[in-house]
């Protein structure tokens, strides 16, 4: 029995061992003069047999009857690509699939063993050359015969192989890098993204004015802008997810934590300013491009694409404008989700105005993070503090009555049940309401029932009051709710300021208007760290952003008020309404 291996790598890739006698060489001389021209091995004398299989087979010919002889017992479909990562060597496992992933990027298909060790720095790792074989095994790795720098019979004779990812083990790692990258995304507030986004837009309406738009150009603005936008919608709903991890402070530095902090609050103001303006410009590129006809543009770019459609049936213009139209559907719903990602409507907040509001609810976390810490370093008590403190005071009581006690006092949650009210006592307080400043001894007194003080319970006998109509009240209440927003609103409006002014040219404040003024001064001010001459805060709802700074030598400054007059040193300040300009 003569036995060699043809290498047909560059055809099939694939290697394939034939097994034959002298007897069919004899009688197929001209087949037998071919398999020995392109075979890698033929030695009359060679008995032994070599197991670098298509599949796990090899045709035998003895005689004049060829036969498959299954020289394998390993099945493609039995294939576990990821078996190697529950197992001990999971890492070096993941590094050699890693090494290989590399050279395929770079259309490098076969690896040897010293190749792999080079790559990993692992020269004479006894393990490395195992872990191979288990790759093999498991279906993410295929070996091949390494023949190419035979010299000899007993070079031949020697284990030598060639390594190659599988299909199965290409796609596996396909898959894990996709699940890191997808677990492991931070995200980002891609500010760049949207001014690419709102120049692909102009440039599309550019195209979109045009008579005979350029189907390649628009095609690639497109693709483009499709490419922008989703890694700006992704990234930024993987940054606001992971926001909230950030915003949860652990055991750490405290002045780092800060210090990250504000970084932190700086970053996603700029993304706000940035997302107001460029969005505003995306909305009206949108409506400029909608009153042009954008579904022309999306039909050009759906024809150029069904031109690269695969054939399908006997009728190939229908299949073309079958795969047309499929193309112009997708392309439809991604226009539609990013003018809904820009452009609100009457029943839907757009989700650019969505993610202001959060980055601004998440800027009034980060800044009570950061309050909460300078509280816990000033040495002010807390109300976790006060917990733990009255916890360890219920734990050192001596008995049950003692426990009693302390949470009678702690929490005052004395039961009031004699304290009933009944129609009459209210009546009598509709006609001569007590004012605050009433003593005890003089107030009137509240009525108990006598069925209460025998029985403990009271009901009412006879039939119930009739329902009282509300419609007034409730008018009354929805007028005062509106002309105290009115207020609240020309207040608001009255202390923005277009820029820094000093304290005393602000001219005099009517008493709404003050209240409001005092709260965003008392907010900057408490905000300022000792030693500071200038600070730059947000309120605690993140409506307000204002801006203090002392002036040097300014002297005292009054300032005329609906109330009284307030004195105290001179400050330049810039307040900015930020829920306003959303």
């Amino acid at each position: 029995m003569t036995q060699m291996s043809i290498h047909m790598d560059g055809f099939f890739g694939c290697r394939q061992w034939f097994f034959f006698d002298d007897v069919w060489a004899a009688a197929h001389p001209d087949l037998a003069t071919s398999l020995m021209h392109y075979g890698v091995h033929w030695d009359p004398r060679c008995l032994r047999g070599h197991g670098i299989l298509k599949g796990n087979f090899s045709t035998e010919v003895t005689g004049d009857n060829p036969r498959v002889v299954e020289t394998g017992s390993g099945d493609e479909r039995d294939a576990q690509p990821f078996a190697h990562l529950g197992t001990p060597l999971e890492l070096l496992y993941r590094s050699i699939l890693v090494v290989f992933m590399r050279a395929k990027d770079r259309f490098v298909v076969h690896l040897r063993p010293g190749e792999v060790a080079a790559e990993l720095g692992r020269d004479g790792d006894e393990a490395l050359v195992p872990a191979l074989e288990k790759l093999v095994g498991w279906g993410n790795l295929r070996a091949d015969a390494d023949t190419d720098r035979v010299t000899s019979v007993e070079d031949f004779h020697r284990k030598r192989f060639l390594f190659q990812l599988t299909p199965e083990g290409y796609a596996a790692e396909q898959a894990i890098a996709l699940y890191e990258e997808s677990v492991g995304q931070r995200g980002a507030l891609q500010s760049v993204a949207l001014a690419d986004i709102a120049d692909q837009l102009a440039a599309l309406a550019v195209l979109a004015s045009a008579a005979d738009p350029d189907p390649v150009r628009t095609h690639l603005l497109l693709l483009g802008l499709t490419e922008r936008f989703t890694s700006l919608a992704d990234n930024a709903q993987a940054f606001m997810a992971s926001l909230r991890r950030a915003i949860d402070f652990s055991d750490g530095d405290v002045d780092d934590f800060v210090v990250y902090k504000e970084r932190l609050i700086d970053y996603i103001n700029r993304f706000i300013a940035d997302l107001a303006n460029s969005g505003a410009r995306i909305a009206v590129l949108l409506a400029e491009l909608a009153g042009l006809g954008h579904e022309r543009l999306l039909r050009l770019a759906a024809r150029r694409e069904a031109a690269d459609a695969v054939p399908d049936g006997d009728d190939a213009s229908a299949a073309m404008d079958r795969a047309e139209q499929e193309a112009f559907e997708t392309w439809q719903n991604r226009w539609r989700g990013l003018t809904g990602w820009f452009v609100s409507t009457r029943t839907r907040s757009s989700q650019a105005k969505l993610l202001r509001q959060s980055a601004i609810t998440a800027i009034k976390q980060l800044i009570d993070a950061v309050g909460l810490l300078n509280e816990r370093r000033s040495g002010r008590s807390d109300r976790s503090t006060d917990f733990r403190t009255l916890a360890r005071w219920f734990a050192e009581v001596p008995d049950d009555d003692a426990a009693h006690r302390l949470f009678r006092v702690a929490f005052g949650l004395n039961p009031a049940r004699h304290l009933t009210v009944a129609g009459a006592t209210l009546d009598a307080w509709q006609e001569d309401q007590p004012g605050p400043a009433t003593p005890w001894a003089e107030a009137p007194r509240i009525r108990i029932s006598p069925q209460l003080r025998k029985t403990g319970s009271y009901e009412r006998r006879g039939k119930p009051n009739k329902i009282k109509s509300r419609d007034v009240e409730r008018r009354f209440l929805l007028e005062q709710a509106d002309r105290e927003a009115a207020e609240t609103a020309a207040a608001r409006d009255r202390l923005c300021t277009d820029g820094p002014v000093l304290l005393s040219k602000l001219d005099v404040l009517d008493p709404r208007v003050f209240r409001l003024f005092l709260g965003l001064l008392g907010d900057a001010l408490s905000a300022r760290m000792p030693g500071e001459t200038e600070v730059k805060t947000v309120t605690a709802d993140g409506s307000f952003e204002i801006r203090l700074s002392l002036v040097p030598d300014g002297g005292d400054i009054r300032i005329l008020t609906g109330d009284g007059v307030l004195t105290g040193p001179e400050h330049l300040i810039e307040i900015t309404d930020l829920m306003g300009e959303s």
